[in-house]
């Protein structure tokens, strides 16, 4: 491998590292973000570590803050309602597109993504917290695949990064509404075999309102 290529390599993985880091609660939020402790941690250096906090940046993760460095963005009440409009507009935009173009493929796909989260969710309702991490990504590939057959790689990106900030917010305050949810998840995998795409955006909106609300009365993100 050249030297161009392993550096590449290293940042791509320090970058993937960081950013699930973040995403996943493991960076909280408002964490000072050290570039030495950084680079101890994710082996890359320092100009590298740079330039990934502020690509990071521009995805509203990190917040760069000129000479005192950067820090993981905060999260608030505000911020995931403004969050959830944008997941919501996107999705629901993209569900009727995926429903009307997926083949037979796509809905096996989406059977086996719901398989995964229906498990995790048999396992949280039974009381089994240590997988909350395993349930999440799940959840948003289950999610990811219901719009997958969409049509539009850019949609598809965008969406990915509105959800993955969507999820920080749930894994700052471990949001989990437990059978209703998973109903829901059930039933969004109902509509999409049979290509209902308006059931759909409504299940999917009480879906994303209901735990908006769950989380604010919460009181987690205060």
């Amino acid at each position: 491998m050249s030297v161009e290529l392993l550096a590449t390599s290293i940042a791509d993985r320090a970058y993937g590292r960081i950013r699930a880091d973040i995403v996943f609660g493991r960076l909280p939020p408002g964490a000072r973000l050290r570039l030495d402790r950084l680079a101890a941690e994710y082996g890359a250096g320092v100009s590298t570590l740079r330039e990934i906090l502020s690509r990071l940046s521009s995805e509203g993760l990190v917040i760069a803050e000129g000479q005192r460095g950067f820090r993981v963005a905060p999260v608030s009440p505000a911020g995931f309602e403004d969050v959830a409009a944008m997941r919501l507009l996107l999705e629901t935009y993209a569900l009727p597109l995926s429903f009307a173009a997926g083949d037979l493929e796509w809905e096996s796909r989406v059977v086996a993504a719901h398989h995964k989260l229906a498990f995790m969710e048999r396992r949280m309702l039974a009381g089994g917290q240590e997988g909350a991490e395993l349930w999440k990504r799940y959840d948003r590939e289950f999610h990811q695949s219901l719009i997958e057959a969409c049509g539009s790689q850019t949609l598809l990106d965008l969406y990915g990064g509105v959800f993955d900030q969507y999820l920080r917010y749930q894994m700052v305050a471990v949001v989990f509404r437990g059978e209703i949810a998973a109903k829901e998840h059930e039933t969004l995998l109902d509509c999409a075999l049979a290509r209902n795409a308006d059931k759909a955006c409504e299940v999917l909106t009480q879906h994303v309102n209901g735990c908006v609300t769950y989380t604010l009365r919460g009181g987690a993100l205060k």
